[in-house]
């Protein structure tokens, strides 16, 4: 059965779209940018902040629809400019220490507000 994630800690949706959706046992996020919650404004500092808040927000959507970061199969990494990949990578592997996910990162021309970063992922609910 389909249900839609909801959660007043992550940041809401800027668009008509869900910020996640659970299914059977699987959650599948919509991509997580590096909002901060409070304000809805995407947090300073570079891509390594970025990528930080991102990561963070991603769990509270994990976290919301009955999964965790730990459970994550596989990631979809969107990178304004590929060249940061290094200085991202750093960042998502002090989260993703015990067996990665599945990874793609890949190079957009824009993502929303300006960001550097966006992060959408999928993850299995623990029965």
């Amino acid at each position: 059965m389909k249900k839609v994630i909801q959660s007043e800690r992550a940041p809401k949706a800027i668009g008509p779209y869900s910020i996640g959706i659970t299914y059977n046992h699987l959650v599948f996020t919509s991509g997580q940018i590096g909002i901060d919650p409070e304000s809805g404004e995407l947090v300073a500092g570079g891509i390594e902040f970025e990528t930080r808040r991102a990561l963070q927000n991603l769990q509270i959507v994990l976290e919301s629809g009955g999964s965790s970061i730990k459970n994550v199969i596989k990631t979809t990494v969107f990178l304004k400019d590929i060249a940061e990949f290094g200085r991202m990578n750093a960042i998502y592997s002090e989260i993703f220490t015990d067996i990665p996910p599945a990874r793609s990162a890949i190079q957009v021309a824009a993502l929303p507000k300006g960001a550097a970063i966006e992060i959408e992922a999928i993850a299995y609910i623990d029965n």
